[in-house]
């Protein structure tokens, strides 16, 4: 939109017929909304509302470790579940039985921790069985 505008034309009359030619050349199906709803309007203010949402686009987010440690041990055992050998189990759990003994010895900021390291073995048997289950 470089071009100015004339003059005795009225300003309204301006934007509106360089919105509708901007329209007709398809120039505004290239935005990054284009086609979705707008958000609510209706919603407080808040000043932060481009760094939560750049941080939701990009998956971020911000807990205190003892949480993070917390939703790191109930991925790990969602983990377990899907793990395809027996050697892969003892992994997940070797790594995240270090996390909470390391987070034992030294609390976290932030909540309680509540967790305490998983039985190896017991682990290992639970996920045996399961696997059983499934192929029978």
């Amino acid at each position: 939109m470089t071009e100015r505008k004339p003059p005795g034309v009225s300003f309204e009359s301006f934007v509106d017929k360089q919105i509708r030619e901007a329209t007709e050349r398809g120039e505004f199906r290239k935005l990054a909304g284009f086609g979705k709803p707008l958000d609510d309007d209706n919603a407080p203010y808040d000043a932060l509302w481009w760094i939560k949402s750049k941080m939701h686009r990009e998956g971020a987010s911000v807990l205190p470790p003892s949480l993070a440690l917390r939703k790191e041990a109930e991925d790990a055992v969602e983990a377990i579940g899907r793990a395809a050998s027996e050697a892969q189990v003892r992994r997940i759990v070797g790594e995240i039985n270090t996390k909470i003994a390391a987070a034992l010895a030294r609390p976290p900021a932030g909540p309680p921790l509540n967790l305490k390291p998983f039985d190896l073995e017991e682990t290992v048997a639970g996920w045996r069985a399961d696997r059983a289950k499934r192929e029978a």
